[in-house]
């Protein structure tokens, strides 16, 4: 006989999307008990689970706010009262991957994170019943198509790590490119190139909730359209720059 939180654990990590062997080795339950349990039509008892309160790290929470703004989701599990935290990392950046599952630990130290390799890009998740508490801006619909608006404690902390915030936003929707233009100089035309900072956001109340942490940080930016629509922000002014590359830098 195994008890409840024993189940319990077995059950999370297989809702994980991990196979039942290898559960089996990691738990020493028999795929044939876990099994049983999945296909139970009544649900096992619940035992209370408290709210864990904020999170562990605020400057880490910071951060993973604006990965989950820009590339996250949050998904009911479909048997539990679980969800799923996402966060899409390209296989491009294989840093911001490590970092993202470094921080989803810190914000919630102890609970499991794991990686799906999809086609060019990684699925960086975490199952837990918590995870709408900590993202209450998660709903049905996408993003752009629904109001996205941070509450008082949540901006209680992009307020006190703001850096970590852009930086966030910057590594799951933007990126640092170098411009290039072209000038006389002497009578001579030569060629110059500056760097330059793009967010780029379907989502007008996020792309709000970066402006607004950039102008609360002295930084300069302006916006850009396509199609005669916003969708970029741009920071080119050489001392924001400057500012950008000391606290975020390129995605790596």
């Amino acid at each position: 006989m195994y008890d409840m939180s024993t189940r319990k654990r077995a059950l999370a990590l297989v809702g994980q999307g991990r196979s039942l062997n290898s559960v089996s080795k990691e738990t020493g339950i028999s795929r044939a008990a876990i099994r049983s349990w999945q296909e139970r039509i009544e649900p096992l008892p619940r035992m209370a689970t408290p709210d864990p309160g904020p999170p562990a790290d605020e400057q880490a929470y910071a951060y993973l706010l604006g990965l989950y703004l820009g590339d996250g989701c949050i998904s009911a599990h479909p048997r539990s009262t679980g969800y799923y935290l996402r966060i899409a990392c390209a296989d491009a950046w294989p840093g911001l991957l490590q970092q993202c599952r470094e921080t989803i630990a810190k914000v919630r130290p102890g609970i499991g994170v794991y990686a799906l390799q999809k086609q060019g890009y990684v699925m960086v998740t975490s199952y837990s019943r918590h995870w709408p508490n900590l993202f209450p801006q998660h709903g049905p619909g996408k993003k752009h198509e629904r109001t996205i608006a941070l509450d008082p404690w949540q901006q209680e902390i992009v307020d006190a790590h703001p850096w970590e915030f852009v930086r966030g936003l910057i590594h799951s929707d933007g990126c640092r490119i170098t411009n290039w233009t072209t000038r006389l100089v002497a009578g001579e035309r030569k060629r110059y190139e500056y760097p330059r900072y793009f967010f780029t956001n379907v989502s007008g109340d996020i792309r709000q909730l970066y402006t607004d942490t950039l102008d609360k940080l002295g930084i300069e930016w302006k916006p850009c359209t396509r199609h005669g629509n916003p969708y970029n922000i741009s920071v080119a002014r050489k001392a924001s720059v400057a500012l950008m590359d000391t606290h975020v830098g390129p995605k790596h």
